[in-house]
């Protein structure tokens, strides 16, 4: 079976994390929604249809994989899948050729032929796909189609239990770990170092501990929790429902929360019900809040509008590279984009926040300096044995450069608050 991720219209509502991966990308559970799509499918091909502003940063992460490659699209029946969909935990049943498989009126993936494909290309995908929820046969998918970020948070406690059902390894305590609750639902890693006077809590859902992660003494891990390769846990509280990706460092408190990897959240501060991206620092004492003082529905800003959550617990979204200072707060529903740097104001910060913007002593400043902040990257990245490629860097100025006018918006509304307030 020849498989292809694609990315339509909605992945711009995943931002800011999608602002630099592909949806697909995404995690949610142990791994990424690509991982569990082609887990679902069990493709002997795999090719991706990403937005073109990803393309050579997805070649450079993928080098065996076809990217918006259109001859080797057509050269084959093949499954469009949806790289916003979390699927089912069934597996792929066969369906017959060509049809859509639908969840809603949105379609999660499409079984089609070369015949169907001539047109089809990243920048008409979308049209394709209404062609074709108008012209073929329709089947129900199963599963969901994720919309917002604070959906797949909300997923997360329940993807962590199925994917903990499909880990390979031996089940139980190390001598030094105490375990509450159920001892088989206790996975962890030859290679990972597990101190005395760790707490797993098992009672809820299971606790995963990948290779190499080191959980230091007095950190207690609630399942369903997932400690990701290479992670450091710092005597911090774990609690249900968190993805911790790989190399992060953790202290203080997290809550329901997801973090894609490589992020610093090492002193102590809560984060709860939100996603942060990678290469994130969050300074000491940084808080964050997930709970109205009212109990009211959370809203968030999604693409420069307020979007209703339907929901009373959603913490902070926060893109790759943003650093928050000493005792930041962060309000309710927060939105951050890519690059930015918020400092304390002795108050809690704006909801939204566009990408390479500074938050500095209460006002709004134009993060301009953009060199600057490539230089702090490769050196935040190098501290990590990473280095920061050309395609990355130039990703980083496409997206100053599409960030500009929004920019510019936030300033002159900081500004219009400030004489409004003093006058």
């Amino acid at each position: 079976m020849r498989v292809c991720l694609f990315e339509d219209r909605g992945a711009a509502t995943l931002e800011p994390l999608a602002l630099t991966r592909p949806a697909f990308d995404l995690l949610c559970g142990q791994t990424s929604l690509g991982g569990k799509q082609c887990q679902y499918f069990a493709p002997c091909e795999v090719g991706v249809l990403v937005r073109p502003f990803l393309a050579d940063v997805c070649r450079l992460q993928r080098p065996a994989t076809p990217v918006n490659d259109l001859a080797w699209l057509r050269a084959g029946p093949t499954v469009l899948v949806n790289g916003r969909w979390l699927p089912p935990a069934a597996g792929f049943t066969e369906l017959p050729d060509p049809c859509v498989a639908l969840v809603g009126d949105e379609v999660a993936y499409a079984v089609v032929g070369p015949e169907q494909l001539t047109y089809c290309s990243p920048n008409t995908l979308d049209d394709c796909l209404e062609t074709w929820k108008q012209t073929l046969p329709h089947h129900p998918a199963g599963g969901r189609l994720v919309r917002y970020l604070w959906e797949l948070v909300g997923h997360n406690a329940e993807q962590l239990r199925l994917d903990y059902q499909a880990c390979p390894g031996p089940r139980g305590a190390r001598p030094a770990l105490a375990v509450v609750g159920p001892a088989e639902l206790l996975l962890i890693d030859p290679t990972a170092q597990i101190d005395p006077m760790v707490v797993a809590d098992t009672t809820h859902g299971p606790v995963v501990i990948d290779r190499e992660a080191v959980v230091t003494a007095f950190s207690r891990l609630e399942g369903p929790c997932y400690v990701g390769p290479a992670t450091h846990v710092l005597g911090a509280k774990i609690r249900a429902g968190t993805t911790l990706g790989p190399n992060c460092r953790v202290g203080g408190e997290v809550e329901a929360s997801i973090l894609q990897g490589f992020s610093n959240k090492y002193h102590d501060g809560f984060l709860g019900h939100s996603y942060v991206g990678e290469w994130v620092n969050l300074g000491a004492g940084t808080n964050n809040s997930d709970l109205r003082n009212d109990y009211g529905e959370v809203t968030v800003t999604v693409d420069g509008r307020p979007v209703p959550t339907g929901r009373t617990k959603v913490g902070c979204f926060l893109g790759d590279h943003t650093k928050t200072g000493l005792g930041t707060l962060l309000n309710t529903g927060t939105s951050v984009g890519v690059f930015c740097n918020l400092l304390p104001s002795g108050g809690l910060l704006p909801k939204h926040v566009p990408s390479f913007l500074n938050w500095w002593n209460g006002a709004v400043a134009d993060n301009a300096d953009l060199p600057r902040l490539l230089r702090t990257a490769g050196e935040v990245m190098r501290r990590r044995g990473c280095a920061l490629t050309e395609v990355q860097a130039a990703l980083y100025r496409q997206l100053f450069e599409q960030s500009a006018a929004a920019r510019r918006q936030a300033v002159r509304e900081a500004v219009a608050r400030r004489l409004r307030r003093s006058a």
